[in-house]
């Protein structure tokens, strides 16, 4: 018998996977638990739908992603630090002080999105990398003075 998968089953199959399996472990397994459906015409067509419906809104995403992109890697913000001698900063610039001032401009990104490759320690400008969708990455400027 040849069911759709509607759920992830490990070791069985993923989401939308349309496999050939026996009669008994499909009628009494998985249908009845609701990992799979029966694969028809109709359930088939569903399916087609689903995934077509899935791909739009992974490109309506993906605009938006970029988007937000170019409106982040036109935005510096700047931190006023403390420093010390040879202008060393004290401490550095958290996630979570980044997170706010984005905040602070409109943008609300989870603490996760934002990755910092070398904790912003002296002077000047840094970059800082927002993760904004799959392979799309904003570089957003920062900025430390005294």
């Amino acid at each position: 018998m040849e069911v759709i998968f509607i759920k992830d089953l490990k070791g069985q199959g993923k989401k939308g996977e349309i496999k050939q399996v026996k009669d008994g472990y499909a009628e009494n397994f998985l249908i009845k638990k609701g990992y799979a459906i029966a694969s028809t015409k109709k359930s088939l067509r569903d399916l087609a739908e689903e995934e077509k419906q899935k791909e739009q809104e992974e490109v309506k995403l993906k605009q938006e992603a970029l988007k937000l992109k170019e409106q982040l890697e036109k935005i510096t913000l700047t931190f006023k630090v403390k420093t010390g001698d040879n202008d060393k900063v004290f401490g550095s610039i958290s996630i979570k002080q980044i997170k706010e001032a984005l905040q602070e401009k409109g943008f609300n990104f989870d603490k996760s999105m934002i990755k910092l490759t070398s904790s912003p320690s002296s002077l000047g400008f840094h970059n800082v990398e927002i993760e904004l969708y799959k392979n799309i990455t904003a570089k957003l400027k920062i900025h430390l003075v005294k």
